[in-house]
């Protein structure tokens, strides 16, 4: 397979425009200042990237500045990364870079520290600011980040479908014999191949360890007859893909296409309720109308679903919004998440189809085109 040219990455512009509405949303909320640590919300507002460690590296926007703090010995680094213009303020080994964030702040005004960042950062700010002087950032971050704009839709399209076909090369090297490590080894040098980047995750199961969500310990062997199922996904432009397939290499017995059949009605009712306007929470009890129907559950009892229908993502692979109980968010045009109410049978099997969804102004839309046979995932 031949894959479309990558969409354009995210613009400096883009990013600019992303800045007015964080600091429009900082005035509503009186804070004068926003510090962001070594953290996704960096990236999506700066498009700095770095990754994280005790020691501050990050930034502070205020309603007129952005200003970034930087170790003295990773100024040169930190030069040649791409990231919007901003000034630089350094800190040297024996200096406190809570200190320098304070100096920077000024005598009054409140500091929104970026929730993603270690606590202990927390608490170095506190003892230079008082406490009552630190909110948390993410209130007004999250709502920003949760509406994608048209180019991350467009990028996480690709990425989707770029491990879509990562799956199904994955699917036609099956046989059994191979050994689940050989597998994953195979996903990663396909996504690297494909996508110029590893793996960000890559869970494949065999048999009895499908019903472990997150997998089984250790090695597995494909034997004849076994369900299968496989969760990766990779990044581009730092926008995450992850998509899951559940299926049998030959005939499914009875059982399994029955148990196959409730999943797929589960995972069509989440979309089907995914309408504008309404809660997230509608969307997991949709799918969980579907298994109670069926004798599954209730709740979160197995066999049944063990855990919400879904997550949200972008730069994080699990971020707002959340489908799930007691998530009164409402739909809007711009959201992106996950659609995989997996169904438990423990000892047995488990059935995971999870695909994403995207909201447009007229209502739900695919990334990629759903699982509809329990042999033929690709179909």
């Amino acid at each position: 397979m031949t894959l479309a040219p990558p969409p354009a990455f995210i613009t400096d512009a883009e990013r600019l425009e992303r800045l007015t509405r964080l600091r429009a949303a900082m005035e509503t909320a009186g804070v004068t200042g926003l510090l962001l640590g070594s953290t996704d919300n960096l990236r999506y507002f700066t498009g700095l990237v770095w990754h994280g460690s005790e020691r501050l590296l990050g930034a502070l926007v205020t309603a007129q500045d952005l200003v970034y703090i930087v170790p003295g010995f990773e100024e040169s680094k930190v030069e040649t990364l791409q990231r919007l213009p901003g000034r630089t303020a350094l800190w040297q080994e024996e200096e406190s870079p809570a200190a320098l964030v304070a100096r920077l702040l000024g005598g009054q005004g409140l500091l929104a520290i970026d929730d993603a960042m270690p606590l202990f950062f927390y608490h170095a700010l506190a003892s230079v600011l008082s406490p009552e002087r630190l909110v948390n950032a993410g209130p007004l971050m999250r709502p920003l980040r949760r509406i994608k704009s048209q180019a991350e839709i467009d990028i996480l399209h690709y990425a989707m479908g770029l491990t879509l076909e990562v799956h199904k090369r994955a699917h036609a090297i099956l046989t059994p014999g191979i050994r689940a490590s050989d597998v994953v080894r195979f996903i990663d040098e396909q996504h690297r191949a494909l996508a110029g980047h590893a793996s960000t995750f890559c869970i494949v199961s065999f048999g009895q360890a499908t019903a472990l969500p997150h997998g089984a310990e250790g090695e597995q062997v494909l034997e004849k007859g076994d369900v299968i199922l496989v969760d990766t996904g990779t990044r581009i432009d730092g926008y995450h893909s992850d998509l899951t397939r559940t299926y049998v290499l030959d005939g499914p017995d009875a059982d399994f296409a029955a148990h196959f059949a409730i999943e797929r009605a589960a995972q069509q009712a989440v979309f089907d309720a995914a309408r504008l306007g309404a809660p997230m929470q509608a969307l997991d009890a949709a799918a969980r109308a579907v298994l109670a129907e069926k004798g599954l559950g209730p709740d979160y009892r197995l066999p049944g679903l063990p855990h919400r229908a879904g997550h949200g993502i972008g730069l994080e692979i699990h971020e707002e919004p959340y489908v799930v109980r007691g998530n009164e968010t409402l739909l809007e045009p711009g959201m992106c998440f996950s659609n995989e109410p997996m169904i438990v049978f423990p000892g047995r099997y488990g059935i995971r189809l999870e695909d994403h969804i995207y909201m447009t102004e007229a209502g739900p839309a695919w990334f990629t085109p759903p699982q509809e046979s329990p042999i033929e995932p690709f179909a």
